[in-house]
């Protein structure tokens, strides 16, 4: 009957190991997948325009440290983006994510086109459940 017992034993641990590892997969798919919706959302509001619902994806201590007022929202209104396209992306060491992006855009007022690059860093947030951008809206107007 011991050796019934043991056997048992092993294979129940050896499930419970198989079982866990199930789950980190699982969760990791689970994060790997957020991150990917969270970014296309995120990237359709800059190419609709949306600024203050990309603003909705910053990390909301950024956002109450950082308050968009109205005059930068404006600046962005005078905007046209026409292309946003996603470069390269990496998982840093400490779990964020970075993405390298090139966004083309055309001043509404001069009718101008020019292209800017931008690096997106994204944290995940355990207790929301998210991922939030850190830092701001990228900054059209950086150098001029």
């Amino acid at each position: 009957m011991s050796n019934r017992n043991a056997t048992l034993r092993t294979w129940s641990g050896a499930f419970v190991l198989a079982l866990c590892v199930l789950l980190a997969g699982c969760a990791a798919d689970i994060k790997r997948n957020s991150i990917d919706r969270v970014q296309y959302a995120y990237s359709a509001a800059i190419r609709w325009g949306d600024f203050e619902g990309a603003w909705q994806l910053a990390d909301p201590e950024y956002r109450k440290a950082h308050p968009m007022t109205d005059l930068e929202l404006e600046r962005y209104n005078q905007i046209q983006v026409t292309a946003y396209h996603d470069l390269a992306s990496q998982t840093l060491p400490d779990g964020d994510i970075v993405r390298e992006v090139e966004i083309n855009l055309v001043n509404r007022h001069t009718l101008v086109e020019r292209t800017t690059r931008y690096t997106e860093r994204w944290r995940f947030d355990p207790v929301a459940g998210t991922w939030w951008l850190v830092g701001g809206l990228p900054d059209f107007w950086q150098g001029g």
